[in-house]
């Protein structure tokens, strides 16, 4: 299950960068954007597979706790961008608030592959002593 929690980690870090890749890319070419709406979904859901798989695989709550951080993260985004369209030409300001809390998942997504990198193999580590 490490492994998979790793592979799945990785695959959440490239998503992510491909998130930010396709907003500055709809940003200048509108038709662009779906790509960003998209990876957005797939940005929530994943981490609750790893969260699951984590969990499954006993590895570290705060691993879990992580992954789950993204979830609520990418809600966020989603609170967010609704209040922005739904305040019409004054959402500008608040829809700001979309870039800058989006800068927060990289960072965990970066956080959660790290750890999991570090995890120690399960063949290779040492029984315990008792």
């Amino acid at each position: 299950m490490r492994k998979a929690f790793t592979g799945l980690a990785g695959l959440l870090m490239l998503a992510v960068v491909a998130e930010f890749y396709f907003a500055a890319a709809g940003a200048a070419e509108p038709g662009l954007y779906r790509p960003h709406h998209v990876l957005g979904y797939v940005i929530f859901l994943l981490p609750l597979v790893m969260a699951l798989v984590a969990a499954l695989g006993g590895l570290p709550r705060r691993l879990i706790g992580l992954a789950l951080l993204v979830v609520g993260l990418t809600s966020l985004q989603v609170v967010i961008a609704k209040a922005a369209r739904a305040l019409g030409d004054g959402g500008g300001l608040v829809f700001g608030l979309h870039a800058v809390s989006g800068l927060a998942i990289p960072l965990v997504a970066w956080l959660i592959l790290r750890q999991a990198r570090a995890l120690p193999d399960p063949a290779t580590a040492e029984p315990a002593a008792g």
